[in-house]
């Protein structure tokens, strides 16, 4: 090779270098430590998303009002759950929604050091794995919102940190009516809501999925995926 084809090339990686490291990861398509809680798309959009399962029946009979409505969600799962449930994160998968990492036993991970978490969320990934092998995992969500420094970590890991715009706190279930007012009192443009179809009987936010869906898109609200980026 030439001295001036190699110098040619050497300038070439080097502008190509600098171009990468300034380039938002956002743009590179890798995940940022920024936690999303927007929806994709404009205007009256809504990400439903749905923690600590897998958990039948729920889970199978949300599956189903889902596949109903035509509406895709986020299911974050919880590791032991996973590792007692593995067919229901094939069900979930086989119909085309998108996992999310939610640790292996819901701890509080805030004071954890990233090395902790960085395990943590590895063992939980390669459940999920085992369930669904080359799954794509595209989020993770900390228990109880507790992140400390578990967006660089998972980001690092090529998941995307996911937040919420708002919970209908049905850990407690309330009744169906309530949980569905809830959702229509709280919903704004872009809101990623948390529900979940695990950690105890989950029915009434079942139901309430299947009664508030036609409602919202009665009122022309429309159903996307969380954002990618932060």
């Amino acid at each position: 090779m030439s001295r001036l084809l190699s110098s040619g090339l050497a300038a070439a990686v080097s502008v190509a270098a600098v171009l990468f490291a300034a380039t938002p990861a956002s743009a590179t398509g890798r995940p940022t430590p920024v936690v999303v809680d927007t929806a994709r798309g404009h205007g009256d959009v809504v990400s439903f998303t749905f923690d600590d399962g897998p958990n039948p029946p729920d889970t199978y009979d949300l599956l189903r009002v889902l596949r109903k409505h035509h509406v895709k969600a986020v299911f974050c799962l919880w590791g032991d759950h996973v590792r007692e449930h593995p067919e229901v994160v094939r069900a979930i998968a086989r119909e085309g929604h998108v996992l999310c990492n939610h640790s292996m036993h819901h701890d509080d991970m805030s004071a954890w050091t990233p090395e902790q978490i960085r395990a943590d969320l590895e063992a939980t990934s390669a459940l999920i794995r085992q369930a669904v092998p080359h799954a794509r995992i595209e989020y993770f969500r900390a228990p109880y919102g507790a992140w400390g420094q578990s967006p660089q970590v998972a980001a690092g890991l090529g998941m995307q940190p996911l937040g919420w715009r708002f919970d209908i706190e049905d850990w407690v279930p309330p009744g169906t009516g309530v949980l569905v007012q809830r959702i229509l009192d709280r919903i704004t443009p872009g809101a990623v809501v948390l529900m979940h179809d695990g950690g105890g009987d989950r029915s009434q936010t079942v139901a309430a999925v299947d009664q508030v869906i036609p409602q919202l898109r009665a009122d022309c609200w429309r159903f996307a995926l969380p954002q990618r980026r932060g």
